[in-house]
């Protein structure tokens, strides 16, 4: 009796300690950990959806759109739910190798199993509705919609505007607010302004059901973060001017740059021969990637700004504010051309026979004779002193990446060439006409043109003026740095007269004189030790208060009067065009009229 009711009292209590225990665990769950259970219960039915920002757009100078933007559709395979048996259906429907889904997948690096990642960019939009046809059996395959760069606009821009690629894990490490398969500046303006380009993503809260079928916006949207778009740059390219160098320097190998004098704004910036931007404006194949890098013309070197090249005759103006700066000579100083220079027991030839020839003739008819004698009575201290102030030798500081020093050799230079006292004064004779040692970019020669033209005052090279905030839609000026010498103005007006001369009176580019206004210029050709002669020419208009300075560099052509003048004298004409509108000169030009 006693055991049976000890029995009915444990079984009785053990009931009573289950009820309790469980409604315990119950009051936890429903009230305690109410807002636990109800997010958990909403991950499993709300999905996020990434929203890519646009990146910002490149407008010119006057506001016209350059590069933009427009939609693409990316694959995208989520690990975790994805089925490998499904891998061969799509790669045939997409046309892409077998097993290329499956590598990216396994691939090395590191990704997490509950990520999307990225499979295919840019596919077609038939690609689009057949996933969404089929996406109650392909789960954990989905589409995302990014944004690629449209280069549609007329303006090739290769070599400055530069391209976007994936992000590397390099840089990953070192990247905050990346992820894998981001796209980042790679080259030209959109990686040197890549902080002011990119925008902030944003994303989507959706309801799904269990087969992964949207059902609808979570909470009508309420939770959903927009992306805010990159900021737009203003650059300072005009854009009908860049179109005309292009075309300008179509079948030829060079570079032009155009620039204003007084503010360093490039107004043009060319590499010949260039490249389709559009091609890398999201995945670029193998094929046109192996193409263009074993191309022997070299499309994708920057010749604006690495390519590195004597500056011949457009150096001896430099040579000639030296000698008057340091009182070495005065403007009437003359020599006798006749046609040879002797050093030693070596002649050194001219041109022609210009017989007795003052500073501003010698620029004028670009007498060589004049500036082998010149530059020994400068001498190579000096000499290197000076170049350096000009700015060759040292990057301009052009705000894209790819720039190279150039040359100016020294003492120290010829000594580890030719050994301690393996060499004489004999190496001044070359670098006086710009031959010999010394290299230039034609981004250099834009800034030293730029220094003759304003008397010594102008602004670094800069190919952005500025940028559009994409929240306030202010736009914001960038500040760039002076750059000065400071030699007598009555010496810059004896030289710059010689550069007058050249044009506008009896010199080597007199069949290039305009009627509606004056040039000052000066004709280069350099020698090329692997073959024929590259042909120079540096310029300002209008002579009396510059707008506009252009250096026009064409590879392996010969003489500077022949094939770079003409260059340069028909974007003087375009951008300082007076009787008719600006886009009509700039039409007329453009179509040969």
């Amino acid at each position: 009796m006693f055991a049976s009711a000890l029995r009915q009292n444990i079984i009785t209590f053990s009931i009573i300690g289950f009820i309790i225990l469980i409604s315990s665990r119950l009051f936890v769950m429903q009230v305690l950990e109410n807002t636990r259970y109800q997010n958990k219960s909403e991950e499993n039915s709300v999905k996020k959806r990434v929203i890519e920002a646009p990146r910002g757009i490149f407008f010119d100078r006057n506001f016209n759109v350059l590069v933009s933007n427009k939609p693409s559709y990316t694959l995208t395979v989520t690990p975790l739910s994805y089925d490998d048996a499904k891998g061969a259906m799509i790669e045939k429907f997409l046309d892409i190798r077998h097993g290329y889904i499956d590598e990216v997948l396994h691939s090395k690096r590191r990704f997490s199993k509950y990520m999307p990642r990225k499979i295919i960019r840019d596919i077609p939009f038939s690609a689009v509705v057949w996933l969404e046809e089929n996406k109650s059996h392909l789960n954990g395959v989905e589409y995302t919609i990014e944004i690629e760069r449209d280069h549609s606009y007329g303006v090739l821009g290769s070599h400055m505007f530069g391209y976007i690629k994936e992000i590397s894990p390099e840089q990953l490490k070192s990247r905050k607010n990346y992820r894998q398969g981001d796209l980042i500046g790679f080259s030209g303006i959109e990686k040197e302004y890549e902080k002011y380009l990119k925008g902030t993503r944003g994303y989507r809260l959706i309801l799904v059901d269990a087969k992964q079928k949207t059902i609808g916006n979570y909470l009508e949207g309420q939770n959903d973060l927009m992306p805010v778009k990159g900021n737009d740059l203003v650059l300072t390219i005009d854009a009908g001017l860049q179109k005309l160098a292009e075309k300008e320097m179509e079948g030829k190998s060079g570079a032009v740059v155009a620039i204003d004098p007084v503010n360093g704004e490039i107004l043009a910036f060319v590499s010949a021969p260039s490249y389709d931007l559009s091609a890398f404006g999201t995945v670029t194949s193998s094929e046109i990637w192996n193409k263009l890098n074993n191309n022997e013309d070299k499309p994708l070197f920057n010749r604006a700004s690495m390519a590195m090249y004597p500056p011949g005759s457009t150096l001896k103006m430099s040579e000639a504010l030296i000698a008057l700066e340091e009182n070495i000579i005065t403007p009437s100083y003359s020599v006798k051309c006749n046609g040879v220079y002797t050093f030693g027991n070596r002649p050194f030839k001219c041109t022609h026979v210009h017989g007795k020839t003052d500073l501003v003739e010698s620029i004028e008819h670009s007498c060589n004779i004049y500036y082998y004698d010149l530059i020994q009575k400068i001498g190579l201290e000096r000499w290197n002193s000076y170049m350096k102030k000009f700015g060759f030798g040292s990057k301009t500081g052009l705000d894209i990446s790819e720039e190279t020093t150039g040359l100016v050799p020294d003492a120290a230079y010829y000594d580890r060439a030719y050994g301690k006292n393996g060499w004489t004064n004999g190496v001044l004779i070359n670098l006086g006409i710009g031959q010999g040692e010394i290299l230039t970019t034609p981004v250099q020669l834009a800034q030293y043109t730029s220094l003759l033209a304003t008397k010594g005052k102008t602004v670094r090279p800069h190919l952005v003026k500025g940028y559009i905030d994409s929240k306030t839609q202010n736009y914001i000026p960038l500040e760039f740095e002076k750059f000065s010498i400071d030699f007598s103005e009555k010496n810059w007006d004896v030289v710059r007269h010689g550069m007058y001369q050249v044009v506008q009176g009896d010199g080597t580019a007199k069949y290039f004189r305009q009627k509606d206004f004056n040039i000052g210029g000066k004709t280069g050709t350099s020698q090329n030790p692997h073959g024929d002669e590259h042909a120079l020419f540096v310029c300002f208009a209008p002579f009396e208060k510059p707008e506009i300075a252009v250096v026009v560099v064409v590879e392996n052509v010969g003489y500077g009067s022949t094939h770079a003048a003409p260059v340069a004298v028909k974007l003087l004409k375009y951008y300082l065009g007076k009787t008719k509108g600006r886009e009509n000169i700039a039409a007329e030009e453009i179509n040969g009229q």
